[in-house]
């Protein structure tokens, strides 16, 4: 598979756009473990080769190891995973889909109790920043390296 377009360099003002709400997640609060496990999830069910990828070495980096890593896309099947990440990982997954489920009241009950307000718009936001990165990368068949 060939690279389609440099999203980079077609528009650097979307990726201005993009890169502003990286910041603004950085800042968030939102722990670095979570973030990435959010990433990389989103990313897999995405199939965002580029992003999976990029996500996995960023999670190693940051101490991830490699049982969670490779059971991210099992989470519900393993024990490897706390309470709160369980619950970001269904946010993600529900909001990745949100088109086949509208986030049910089931999701939102479970997501809940783990989350304060700030938190809730904050791992909205990664989740929707995520899925923006994954579908320039996606659509314009950005390569892993």
């Amino acid at each position: 598979m060939e690279p389609r377009l440099d999203f980079y360099k077609a528009s650097p003002n979307a990726i201005k756009g993009m890169l502003t709400l990286e910041e603004t997640v950085k800042r968030s609060g939102l722990e670095h473990s979570l973030v990435e496990l959010v990433k990389l999830r989103a990313s897999q069910i995405n199939g965002c080769a580029f992003c999976v990828d990029m996500h996995t070495t960023d999670a190693r980096k940051g101490g991830e190891g490699e049982r969670r890593l490779a059971t991210v896309s099992v989470w519900r099947e393993t024990p490897f995973f706390t309470d709160r990440e369980r619950a970001a990982l269904e946010w993600t997954e529900s909001l990745t889909l949100i088109s086949e489920n509208h986030v049910p009241d089931e999701t939102w009950a479970r997501v809940r109790p783990h989350f304060s307000d700030a938190e809730l718009a904050d791992l909205t936001l990664l989740i929707v920043a995520i899925n923006g990165w994954n579908r320039f990368a996606v659509a314009f068949r950005k390569m892993p390296a």
